[in-house]
């Protein structure tokens, strides 16, 4: 390879691994390791949470974006919502959530709740790959989520 395409592919490098969320070394069923896909800077569709055993679908309007710029934004389920977020690698903590205050169905307001708590209780290890993310918080509980395609 010559200079010119060794500092290129370099520079490249440098520039996209912090955008990249770490794995560490899994292999995939062919040998090679696996490279984490991003989470920040995409429009995730929340499909669902998992708290205890129990998974519940999410409704259609959730969503959540995590930027690199220390920004979080979304839906809830009924809400909107804003807080400010710290990416460290694989590690997420969301602040307090701003809100809007609509009122919806029993339902989607119990989803939103747990949707809530689950992305403001702790530091929250993300997981991408083919399109999908998982968040998970410090007692296990889960966010499925898939990447939103334009409407």
């Amino acid at each position: 390879m010559n200079r010119y395409k060794q500092r290129v592919t370099l520079a490249v490098a440098a520039v996209l691994l912090p955008f990249t969320v770490a794995c560490g070394g899994e292999r995939a069923d062919s040998g090679a390791v696996s490279v984490q896909q991003p989470v920040t800077g995409i429009d995730w569709r929340v499909d669902g949470i998992t708290v205890g055993a129990a998974t519940r679908h999410a409704p259609a309007t959730a969503r959540l974006r995590i930027d690199e710029d220390g920004k979080a934004a979304g839906n809830l389920g009924c809400n909107q919502f804003s807080a400010r977020a710290t990416v460290n690698g694989d590690h997420i903590t969301i602040g307090d959530l701003r809100t809007t205050r609509m009122a919806c169905g029993e339902e989607r307001m119990a989803f939103e709740r747990a949707l809530a708590r689950i992305l403001t209780t702790g530091t929250l290890t993300a997981r991408a790959d083919a399109g999908k993310a998982t968040l998970t918080d410090g007692d296990g509980d889960r966010v499925h989520l898939s990447r939103s395609t334009p409407g």
